[in-house]
């Protein structure tokens, strides 16, 4: 899985962090609010969208009469307390990463979520200095599937694509980074488990936790690998 990388390349939420619980419990709590309801397909239908592309989904689906930059600010307030207090790294995560620096792997963030949430729970984890390139969606013209955040990623570390690994958790995802010339590695998370099938299809390596790497215990999905 790691020979001839120079770059790990990561999503943030279900990839690195678990925190896309809370995302389904703000998204409820938000629309009730407004007298409205949350659908069950609705995760779905934001995946991989920029925080402020999600923002004017909202607005546009829902009928709201916020401004998106408020709708925003209004994410931002009900999500900081639990990316600062109630967000932990996912298994393995820490020991990966240190393990990467030791063999001076560049690493990168290519987030969907905001870049005040991102650089917050970065902080709290002490991760801030690994990660030489951090950008989220709003960064570029679109968002994932498309592969724009990593290739921006990718280029501001100076790495060839084709020596970028991508850990995701969600197909669109795993999408942007094949769409980018990259391998890529889904990542088991209890909000995406639905999606398992589609994930192993789109992707080349699939882990349960980092620790599976570390182990080398993971899956090989890709057979001309």
């Amino acid at each position: 899985m790691l020979k001839d990388k120079k770059a790990m390349l990561f999503d943030l939420d279900g990839t690195l962090v678990d925190s896309m619980w809370m995302w389904k419990d703000i998204d409820f709590e938000y629309l009730s609010s407004r007298g409205k309801e949350l659908p069950d397909t609705l995760q779905h239908e934001i995946e991989g969208m920029s925080f402020t592309e999600t923002a004017g989904y909202f607005k546009k689906r829902f009928g709201l009469k916020d401004s998106v930059d408020t709708i925003k600010e209004e994410w931002l307030f009900m999500a900081r307390d639990k990316y600062l207090h109630e967000t932990p790294l996912k298994d393995g995560v820490f020991e990966f990463i240190m393990d990467m620096q030791k063999k001076d792997i560049r690493m990168g963030i290519a987030s969907s979520n905001s870049r005040e949430l991102v650089e917050a729970i970065l902080k709290v984890h002490r991760l801030e200095e690994c990660f030489s390139s951090v950008h989220t969606c709003c960064d570029v013209k679109s968002g994932k599937p498309e592969p724009d955040i990593y290739l921006l990623v990718a280029g501001e570390l100076d790495v060839d694509p084709r020596q970028c690994l991508v850990f995701e958790d969600i197909p669109a995802g795993i999408m942007a980074g094949k769409r980018a010339g990259m391998q890529t590695c889904a990542v088991w998370d209890a909000y995406s488990v639905s999606q398992d099938e589609q994930k192993k299809n789109l992707a080349d390596y699939y882990i349960h936790t980092y620790r599976d790497i570390l182990e080398g215990s993971y899956e090989v999905l890709n057979t001309c690998l």
